[in-house]
C-alpha cells in the first residue's frame, strides 16, 4: 500500500510544495485545486478505459467527452473531447489556463447532471490558479503520480483503484501536518479502530452527522470489504501499519455490491468546502454518486430519526449554538455542541442500532446538569458497551485535549459498562506524531471482542468493567480514574547519614576537579 511507496510520497510533498510556491498557501484551498485536477484526470483515464473495454467487447457505449457542451454564460458550444485531460494537457500554459477556467471547469462542475447534489454543491466551486505555470508544474506532478500509480498496480499487485484511494487520503492528511485547519481530520488509526469495534455490515445504513471529508464513512466502507474478503477469501488480507487487517477494494467489488453500497453511506457538514472534499473523497474510492450534503444536523431543519443503524463521528466540541436553532428533538438543556452531538446521534439511531462517538472527557465527568443528563440517558436508555479514554496527544500537533470513544446501542440495557485506558496510539504523543511500535490499537479490538462481563474485573488493569449501580451511584461519572484502583508501591529511601556521606563524597570530587582546572591556568 502506500507506505511502503517512497516514490508516490515524494511526488506528493512535491505537488503539496509547488502549490505554496506558486502561491496558494492555504491548505484547504489547495486541497480543493489539487483534487479538481486529479479528477480531470481520473475522469479522462476512465472513459478511456470505458471506450476500449466497449471496443474489446463490441458493445455500445457513449462516452461523457461525446457531443458538444454549451459553455454557461455563453452562446459557444465546445466539442467535448477538446475537454479531456489528454487533449488540454498539450496547449500552451497560457491558453490552457483560460480555457480550463471557461471550459473545462464549468463541465466537470455539471457531470452529473444539473440536478444531483455533486452538480448543486459545485455551484459556487471555484477554480483558482494565480498563475499559468503553476497550472503546468502541477500538471505534471499529477501526471507523475499517475504513472507511479499504474507502476505500483502493476509491480507491486495492488489493485489501480485502492492506491488512488490512498493516494488522496495521503493528499487530506497533509491539511492536518499543515498545521492549519486540522481539526477536520480524525487521525486514520483512531477511524480504523472506531470501524472494528462497530462492526458494520453490508446492507447497513451508514451516517455521519459532522463527516468533515469522509473519513468515517470511508472507515466503514472500506471494513465491510474487509470483512467480505475475510469471509470469502482470507488469504487475501494483510497487516496494515497499525496492525489492522486490509484488503483490496476491489477483491470483492461486483456491481452488485457496488449498489448496495453506492447508497449505504449518508455524511452532513456545515461547511462547503467540506461538502466538496467529502463528496470527492468518496468519489475517488469508487463511490460514484455520495451521499453527503449541506446541513446543520443540530437545527430545526435536520429531521431525520431512526434511519440508520451505524454511526462513527467525531463532532465538533468546541462551541456553542444559537439557541433558538436548535432542533425541538434535542431535550438537553445546554447548548454545547459536544452533547448536543451526542444526544443527535442516539436520535438518528434505529432500534438496536451502534454508534461510536468521539467526545472530549470532560463529557465523562462534568458537572452541570446537562453533562450528567447525557450520560444518564445512554446508560438508562442504550447500552453502553465501551468508554476507551485516549490520551491528550492524540490530535496532535493542532489539538492537545484528552479525548474518548463512547461505544453504545440504542434501546439496549446496560448492565455493566467496559473501560479500556489507552496509553499508546502507535506514534508518539508530541507534534510530531512518528510512528512508533508501542500500540494499544489491537489489544483493544482483541479484548472488547473477548470481553466477559461475568469474569472478575481486575480493577488495577488497562481495562475492566464497572456495573451500572455502582456508576449510578457515582453521578454516572464514566471517567477511567474514578473507578480504577491505583497501585502504590512503597519506596525504601537511604538513610540520611548514608546520603550525606555520598554528598561529601561528590563535593570532593568537585573541589579536586576545580584545583587541577587552576594548574592549567
Amino acid at each position: 500500500m502506500l507506505q511502503n511507496n517512497s516514490a508516490l510520497k515524494s511526488l506528493i510533498a512535491k505537488l503539496w510544495q509547488s502549490f505554496w510556491e506558486g502561491g496558494i498557501a492555504n491548505p484547504l484551498t489547495a486541497i480543493e485545486q489539487i483534487t479538481y485536477l486529479l479528477f480531470m484526470k481520473r475522469l479522462d483515464d476512465l472513459e478511456t478505459k470505458r471506450e476500449r473495454d466497449a471496443d474489446f467487447t463490441g458493445e455500445s457505449y457513449t462516452s461523457r467527452f461525446a457531443g458538444t457542451f454549451k459553455v454557461p454564460g455563453s452562446n459557444e458550444a465546445v466539442d467535448k473531447n477538446e475537454l479531456r485531460w489528454s487533449v488540454f494537457k498539450h496547449k500552451p500554459a497560457d491558453e490552457m489556463l483560460l480555457h480550463i477556467q471557461t471550459k473545462v471547469f464549468p463541465f466537470l462542475k455539471q457531470l452529473n447532471g444539473e440536478t444531483s447534489p455533486f452538480t448543486r454543491h459545485m455551484q459556487n466551486a471555484v477554480f483558482i490558479m494565480p498563475k499559468a505555470s503553476l497550472l503546468v508544474s502541477a500538471i505534471n506532478i499529477v501526471e507523475e503520480i499517475f504513472r507511479e500509480i499504474e507502476k505500483d498496480a502493476i509491480e507491486g499487485g495492488h489493485a489501480f483503484q485502492d492506491i488512488q484511494g490512498d493516494v488522496y487520503e495521503m493528499l487530506l492528511s497533509e491539511i492536518a501536518t499543515s498545521g492549519k485547519n486540522g481539526q477536520f481530520r480524525t487521525p486514520r488509526h483512531i477511524i480504523k479502530l472506531m470501524a472494528e469495534l462497530v462492526a458494520p455490515k453490508l446492507g447497513n445504513r451508514i451516517g455521519d452527522p459532522a463527516c468533515g471529508t469522509g473519513g468515517f464513512l470511508l472507515g466503514a466502507y472500506q471494513y465491510i470489504l474487509t470483512d467480505l474478503v475475510r469471509k470469502k477469501e482470507p488469504k487475501k488480507l494483510e497487516k496494515d501499519e497499525d496492525g489492522f487487517e486490509r484488503a483490496a477494494i476491489s477483491a470483492v467489488l461486483n456491481q452488485k455490491i457496488k449498489d448496495i453500497l453506492d447508497h449505504s453511506f449518508s455524511g452532513y457538514d456545515i461547511d462547503t468546502t467540506m461538502v466538496r472534499l467529502g463528496m470527492m473523497n468518496l468519489m475517488m474510492h469508487g463511490i460514484d454518486e455520495p451521499l453527503i450534503d449541506y446541513k446543520d444536523t443540530l437545527s430545526k431543519s435536520f429531521n431525520e430519526s431512526s434511519q440508520y443503524d451505524v454511526i462513527m463521528a467525531n463532532p465538533p466540541f468546541t462551541g456553542n449554538i444559537d439557541k433558538g436553532d436548535i432542533n425541538e428533538m434535542l431535550q438537553l438543556p445546554t447548548t454545547k455542541t459536544e452533547l448536543l452531538f451526542v444526544e443527535r446521534i442516539f436520535h438518528m439511531l434505529r432500534m438496536g442500532g451502534t454508534a461510536a462517538v468521539i467526545v472530549p472527557q470532560g463529557v465523562l465527568f462534568g458537572s452541570g446538569k446537562a453533562f450528567k443528563t447525557l450520560r444518564q440517558m445512554l446508560i438508562e436508555k442504550a447500552e453502553l458497551k465501551a468508554v476507551i479514554a485516549m490520551p491528550s496527544g492524540v490530535f496532535k500537533p493542532y489539538a492537545g485535549v484528552s479525548t474518548a470513544i463512547l461505544l453504545f446501542t440504542k434501546g439496549g440495557e446496560t448492565e455493566k459498562v467496559w473501560f479500556y485506558n489507552m496509553e499508546q496510539d502507535g506514534y508518539s504523543l508530541d507534534d510530531k506524531r512518528n510512528k512508533i511500535k508501542e500500540s494499544d490499537l489491537p489489544d483493544i479490538v482483541k479484548q472488547f471482542k473477548k470481553r466477559d462481563p461475568e469474569k472478575e474485573s481486575d480493577r488495577k488493569a488497562k481495562h475492566f468493567f464497572v456495573p451500572k449501580m455502582e456508576i449510578e451511584d457515582n453521578g454516572y461519572d464514566l471517567s477511567f480514574g474514578k473507578y480504577r484502583e491505583e497501585v502504590y508501591e512503597e519506596v525504601v529511601y537511604e538513610k540520611p547519614e548514608v546520603i550525606i556521606g555520598k554528598l561529601e563524597n561528590m563535593e570532593r570530587e568537585i573541589e579536586k576537579g576545580l584545583a587541577e582546572l587552576k594548574k592549567l591556568i
